[in-house]
C-alpha cells in the first residue's frame, strides 16, 4: 500500500500543476473573461462598468471542429464490416452524446480521458465514461507516449475527497475528508495534515485493492495537438491574448460611444459660476461655487480666465474601433483555421465551391483531430473487448480503424452528385452509404430494405442486375459480343 500511496501523491501533484491553465481555458470558453486594461486610468474609471463583459470568440473556435467529430463505428483489422457488438456498447453507454463532451474537453483542456471498467450489473456491457482532465491523469513508461504505467482519478463529493489508482494488475481506492481553509494553530494544522492523508476506502462488496482482470491500465488519453516531448496544446490557449484585446477594444468603443452621445463643450475664460446662499428669510447672505460635477455629466468643461469663448469638439470616429476589432477577429480565424464566416458572419453570394475552399483549413484541422483522437478511441474499443474477455478481438481492434463521419460540409445535392460519380466508376453501395454519413447499423438496415424490395419485385431486381452486369458477366475471360461490323460479316 505504501507504493500505491506514493503514486497517488505524485500523480496528484502533477494534476494540481495542470489545473490552473485548464480552469482558465474553461472560464474563457464559458465567457468568464477578466478584462485587461491598456492604462491604469481606464481601469480606475471604467473597470467595474465592464467587469462582466466579454465578446466571446473562444467558444466558436472550440465548437467549430467538435461539431464535425462524429464516430460512426470501429472496424477490426481483417474484418469486412464494422463491429456490431462494439457499437452496441458505445450506444448503451450513450457515447454518441458523451463523446462530444470528451472531444470538447480535449480541445479546451489540451487533453481528456476515457475510462473503461466492468459493470457488476451487466457483465456483457462494460462501463465507458469520458473524464475531465482536471480529475484524471495518466503516467507513461519512461520514453513512451503510449505504454501506460498508472492512472489516477481524483474527485470531490460533498465533504469527502475520493481517489482511484489504476494499475495493470490491481485497482486501489482511497478517501480523505475535505478540510476548510481557516487559520489554525500549528497544533491544529498538524491534526489537519494527519486527517488529510489518503486512507483505503472501506468497501462492502469488493476487496481493496481489487484485481484488474484486463491486465492493462483501463484509462486512455485523448491528446489535442500533441508534441514529441512536451504537453499537448489547447486550441483556446493561443486565442486568449487576442480575445483580451477584442474585449478591451469593445470597452473603449462603448466608452467613446457614451461620450459621443452628447456634444462636448468647453467654456474658456469665464469665471466659475456661483450660487447664492439664502437664509431662512430668503435673503442672500453669501455665495458658493457651483458644483461642476453636474457640468461634467452634461459634458461641459470650465476653464476660468480672460477672453471668454465657447467651443466644442466633434465625436470620436467609432468606426476605427470596429475596423480594428474586425482585424483582430480575422487574426483569430487565421491562427485557428476557423472559417471567417463562422466569426464575422459576412456571406455575400458565395458559391458552394467557394464555401468549401473557405472551410479547407477547418476540415484539415478536424482530420488531424480524427487522427489523434482516433488512436485513443481505437484503444478504448480494445479495452471494451478486454473487459468482455475477448483477447483476440482486442488485438484485432487495436490494429483496426475508427470510422468517422465526413468532416467536409456539403449540401445534399453536391454530395449526391459526388456519390453518383463514384457509383459510376464502380464503388459499392456500402462504401457510398458510409460516405453519405450512415452508421454501419444504418447501412445494414438499408441493405435489408433493399433485399425486401427485391423479394417483392423480382422482375425489377433482375432488370437492375442485367443493367449493372458488364459484358461477359462476372467472368473477365468471357468473350464480349461481336461488334456490328463483325456480326454483319
Amino acid at each position: 500500500m505504501a507504493e500505491a500511496l506514493r503514486l497517488v501523491d505524485l500523480l496528484e501533484l502533477e494534476l494540481i500543476r495542470r489545473r490552473p491553465e485548464i480552469e482558465r481555458n474553461n472560464d474563457y470558453y464559458r465567457g468568464k473573461q477578466p478584462l485587461r486594461f491598456a492604462s491604469d486610468q481606464f481601469r480606475k474609471y471604467h473597470g467595474e462598468r465592464y467587469r462582466d463583459f466579454s465578446d466571446n470568440w473562444t467558444q466558436v473556435v472550440a465548437d467549430s471542429p467538435v461539431e464535425r467529430l462524429t464516430v460512426t463505428g470501429i472496424q477490426p483489422a481483417g474484418a469486412e464490416r464494422a463491429d456490431a457488438e462494439s457499437w452496441r456498447v458505445w450506444q448503451t453507454n450513450a457515447l454518441d452524446a458523451d463523446s462530444q463532451l470528451g472531444f470538447l474537453g480535449a480541445v479546451n483542456s489540451a487533453r481528456s480521458m476515457v475510462l473503461v471498467w466492468g459493470d457488476p450489473d451487466d457483465e456483457e456491457t462494460p462501463l465507458v465514461t469520458f473524464e475531465d482532465a482536471r480529475q484524471c491523469i495518466i503516467a507513461y513508461e519512461p520514453g513512451s507516449r503510449r505504454r501506460r504505467r498508472a492512472a489516477l482519478k481524483r474527485w470531490e463529493d460533498g465533504a469527502t475527497e475520493f481517489a482511484t489508482l489504476y494499475l495493470p494488475g490491481e485497482v486501489w481506492k482511497f478517501t480523505r475528508p475535505v478540510l476548510g481553509a481557516l487559520e489554525k494553530s500549528p497544533q491544529m494544522q498538524a491534526v489537519d495534515e494527519e486527517l488529510r492523508q489518503w486512507r483505503p476506502r472501506e468497501l462492502v462488496d469488493e476487496p481493496n485493492p481489487q484485481p484488474n482482470p484486463m491486465g492493462v491500465v483501463p484509462m486512455v488519453e485523448l491528446p489535442n495537438r500533441p508534441l514529441l516531448s512536451e504537453d499537448p496544446i489547447s486550441d483556446i490557449s493561443g486565442v486568449i491574448s487576442m480575445q483580451d484585446a477584442v474585449n478591451l477594444l469593445w470597452a473603449q468603443l462603448f466608452t467613446a460611444s457614451d461620450y459621443a452621445s452628447f456634444p462636448q463643450r468647453i467654456v474658456l475664460g469665464a469665471e466659475r459660476p456661483m450660487m447664492p446662499i439664502l437664509n431662512e428669510a430668503g435673503e442672500v447672505v453669501g455665495e458658493r461655487p457651483v458644483d461642476l460635477e453636474k457640468f461634467a455629466v452634461d459634458r461641459v468643461a470650465f476653464f476660468t480666465g480672460e477672453n471668454v469663448s465657447i467651443a466644442e469638439w466633434t465625436a470620436a470616429n467609432l468606426g476605427a474601433y470596429t475596423d480594428v476589432i474586425e482585424v483582430a477577429v480575422a487574426h483569430i480565424a487565421a491562427q485557428t483555421r476557423t472559417p471567417q464566416h463562422y466569426l464575422i458572419g459576412k456571406m455575400a453570394n458565395l458559391s458552394g465551391d467557394a464555401l468549401i475552399a473557405a472551410e479547407t483549413g477547418l476540415v484539415k484541422r478536424v482530420e488531424e483531430k480524427q487522427l489523434w483522437y482516433g488512436q485513443a478511441i481505437r484503444e478504448m474499443f480494445s479495452l471494451i473487448a478486454l473487459a468482455q474477455g475477448d483477447d483476440g478481438k482486442a488485438r484485432a481492434i487495436r490494429s483496426g480503424s475508427v470510422l468517422w463521419a465526413d468532416a467536409e460540409s456539403r449540401s445534399q445535392a453536391q454530395l449526391a452528385d459526388a456519390l453518383l460519380k463514384l457509383k459510376q466508376i464502380g464503388f459499392p453501395f456500402e462504401f457510398l452509404a458510409a460516405k453519405w454519413g450512415m452508421t454501419p447499423t444504418e447501412v445494414a438496415d438499408v441493405l435489408a430494405m433493399v433485399e425486401r424490395e427485391q423479394e417483392l419485385d423480382p422482375l425489377a431486381a433482375a432488370t437492375r442486375l442485367m443493367n449493372s452486369t458488364p459484358p461477359g458477366g462476372n467472368n473477365p475471360d468471357a468473350a464480349a459480343p461481336p461488334a456490328p461490323d463483325e456480326a454483319a460479316a
